[in-house]
């Protein structure tokens, strides 16, 4: 049986967005109880992601929620979960393993058909909201919506961790660690000696670069328009840094030169539509792979000459690097927890959660990898 709680609202604080690109509100939101194949999560720690900014400074679903990367503990659970229990450590995820669609048994993909990505602000199984203030409906984001105290998400979103782990640190692996390291595992499967680039070198492609490393990639580059990301970047296993600034020549020319005809391997880790086709550009001829990560605020169209290609290049996208959340995902939880892989050095900032806006602010000027924001304990 569910425990008690879980016919019970909660009444909690949450950080709403009112208005695209205006700050965060701190609000008493009422969190509806878990419905069938539902659980009510306490927000221990959640970290900003580039994706949340870009949705805060563009979409038009509000007032809203947002965020995604979160680490918390089971409140209470809906009816028919068997997988939680009360107490239960759990990381939150924005794209669910069902483990019943076509996509999911087909072990080809991690695209789930009934619990991917949400993008109407709804949940997953009745297309409601769990949010409310004074009655009225708030939205959710990518059917998490973190920046609360508590929420409600699909029991598929959701991954049980070992109750030793940090989860302080261990939320980064919900989306952006997770998925730059698939991306080069998974996705690129980067072969030893090979050479790889990396465009941007925010969280994302820092995670890529690692993957490259681990992977025994000879030559990492990493391009990016803020320089100062230089030092911290060869921490993570990048040998040389471009700032496209310095270059009268567009980067790909550059590159090209470098590497004798262009990278083995090419990652977009902006969000950016526009440097899709540069990585492109930069790839070798025959084999050249170019994988893109990042999540464009603006112009989503990729524009690139078809000769590209036909002269062998190949380009991919990703989702979450590839990992089946549920399935996947706590093989890389035992990765941290044995010092195979960096995640605490990307964290620059932590925040308690009335301070939230700061790290906004922080993220917007090119300050920080994540921030972690702790909840009221």
């Amino acid at each position: 049986m569910p425990p008690s709680s879980s016919d019970k609202v909660i009444i909690c604080k949450a950080a709403v967005a009112w208005v695209a690109g205006e700050e965060l509100v701190m609000e008493e939101v009422e969190v509806a109880p878990p419905q069938p194949h539902e659980i009510r999560i306490k927000v221990i720690c959640t970290s900003l992601c580039g994706s949340d900014l870009s949705a805060w400074e563009s979409q038009t679903i509000f007032p809203r929620i947002f965020g995604h990367e979160a680490s918390g503990v089971v409140e209470s659970i809906g009816e028919g979960v068997t997988e939680f229990k009360e107490g239960d450590h759990v990381l939150t995820v924005f794209t669910g393993e069902c483990m019943n669609c076509r996509q999911c048994k087909s072990n080809r993909s991690n695209v789930c058909s009934v619990l991917g990505l949400e993008r109407r602000g709804l949940m997953h199984s009745d297309q409601k909201t769990r949010f409310s203030i004074k009655g009225k409906p708030v939205y959710h984001y990518c059917a998490v919506s973190s920046f609360s105290e508590y929420t409600v998400v699909h029991s598929g979103c959701a991954v049980k961790v070992d109750p030793q782990a940090p989860l302080e640190k261990l939320c980064l692996l919900s989306c952006g660690v997770a998925t730059g390291l698939g991306a080069a595992w998974n996705v690129a499967d980067v072969s030893r000696g090979s050479t790889v680039v990396i465009f941007g070198l925010g969280t994302l492609g820092l995670s890529v670069a690692q993957g490259a490393k681990l992977k025994g990639a000879a030559r990492v580059i990493g391009v990016d328009i803020n320089p100062e990301k230089a030092i911290k970047a060869k921490d993570f296993g990048v040998h040389e840094f471009l700032n496209p600034k310095d270059f009268q020549e567009p980067i790909p020319q550059v590159i090209k030169k470098m590497t004798d005809g262009g990278a083995d391997y090419c990652f977009e880790c902006v969000g950016d539509a526009g440097v899709v086709t540069t990585a492109l550009q930069s790839c070798c001829d025959g084999w050249g792979l170019t994988v893109t990560l990042g999540v464009p605020k603006g112009k989503p169209e990729i524009s690139a000459h078809y000769g590209l290609l036909l002269t062998g290049r190949t380009l991919k996208g990703t989702m979450f690097g590839g990992w089946r959340p549920k399935s996947d995902l706590p093989s890389l939880v035992d990765k941290y927890l044995n010092k195979e892989i960096q995640v605490d050095e990307l964290i620059t900032h932590n925040l308690p959660f009335e301070n939230i806006n700061e790290a906004f602010n922080l993220m917007k000027e090119g300050k920080c990898l994540r921030c972690v924001i702790h909840m009221p304990k």
